[in-house]
């Protein structure tokens, strides 16, 4: 079932407010301005398709923003891939600034810092797809994070074809229909992102990109640890906590934060298995450091919308275990 949210019958003075929350609902919290003193109009499609969700914009010039601090209050984790449909936007992420013209595909990661600019009147298709399904490493998907994919040949004219004509939802009791288009995006995303293949020279990384690569290193092989903390992990490498935190806020990810999505994500994957033994959900949780088994299950259904148990059982569990 499609959800559809319009200014059309909102107040004047309260045209902004509302599309700004029913931008947060359809895609993720953003900060929005208009960029026009005229009426505000916005109009914003969107469902679920298996684990993805799939979403059509159209509004009026405008400004939206995601900061650390949307970031930091995050419920789930997302790669965004749209199609320009109508319009022009500027793409600002992880230093880059990307021309966004109609027909192109546009690449952005939910879990850093963005900027999209529209100067006009636009439209376009947004899917979201959970960053946990996406199967790419995190070098992959940094490299065609805030980057422009002419959507003329080539996968990304295939990818745009089929964006722009897949469904929004599928009608209630089609959920082998929901998840095969679901990995069919998937795929011909994660095809499309090793067909632009590595680029021709890469920047020497920092003293502090060294470090961070350290620190995801070290949480990775502590998840099980029930003491794993900021704390913990700064006096691993030597460094204060405030300076741990630094080093993170490029990221867009707190330590603590990072710490249990990792270790949401291992639970997830475990539960999901099919055709394996079947621990119970108490002892995936401790075997992943969760001690308290209520928190478990309830940052579990805030970041994957199911408690452990309907996971386990769940279509959407297939696309991350597998």
């Amino acid at each position: 079932m499609s959800l559809v949210l319009t200014t059309a019958s909102v107040p004047e003075g309260e045209k902004l407010s509302y599309w700004r929350d029913a931008l947060g609902r359809a895609l993720v919290p953003m900060a929005v301005t208009a960029r026009a003193d005229a009426p505000f109009r916005g109009r914003v499609a969107t469902g679920r398709l298996g684990g993805l969700r799939v979403s059509t914009v159209e509004a009026d010039a405008q400004r939206a923003s995601r900061t650390a601090a949307h970031i930091a209050h995050a419920r789930a984790d997302y790669v965004a891939v749209g199609v320009q449909t109508s319009g022009t936007a500027t793409l600002v992420q992880d230093g880059r600034r990307a021309l966004v013209e109609e027909g192109d595909l546009v690449v952005y990661d939910t879990t850093r810092p963005y900027s999209l600019d529209y100067p006009g009147r636009f439209s376009t298709r947004v899917v979201h797809m959970p960053r946990r399904a996406v199967g790419l490493p995190e070098e992959e998907l940094r490299r065609v994070a805030g980057t422009t994919i002419p959507g003329r040949d080539g996968f990304g004219a295939l990818l745009v074809s089929f964006l722009t004509t897949l469904p929004v939802s599928v009608p209630p009791g089609s959920p082998v229909v929901a998840t095969r288009l679901a990995a069919s995006v998937v795929d011909l995303f994660a095809t499309l992102v090793h067909e632009r293949g590595a680029p021709a020279a890469a920047p020497e990384p920092s003293p502090q990109h060294h470090l961070v690569q350290r620190v995801r290193g070290h949480i990775d092989e502590h998840l099980t640890d029930p003491a794993l903390s900021p704390q913990s992990v700064a006096a691993a490498h030597h460094i204060s906590v405030r300076y741990l935190h630094r080093l993170f806020e490029e990221e867009g990810v707190t330590v603590g934060r990072l710490i249990q999505r990792r270790r949401l994500e291992e639970c997830a994957r475990e539960l999901g298995r099919q055709n394996a033994p079947v621990p119970t959900v108490s002892a995936v949780a401790q075997r992943w450091g969760f001690t308290n088994p209520a928190h478990f299950s309830r940052v579990f259904r805030a970041a994957y919308g199911l408690s452990p148990r309907e996971w386990r059982g769940s279509r959407d569990a297939l696309l991350l275990a597998g």
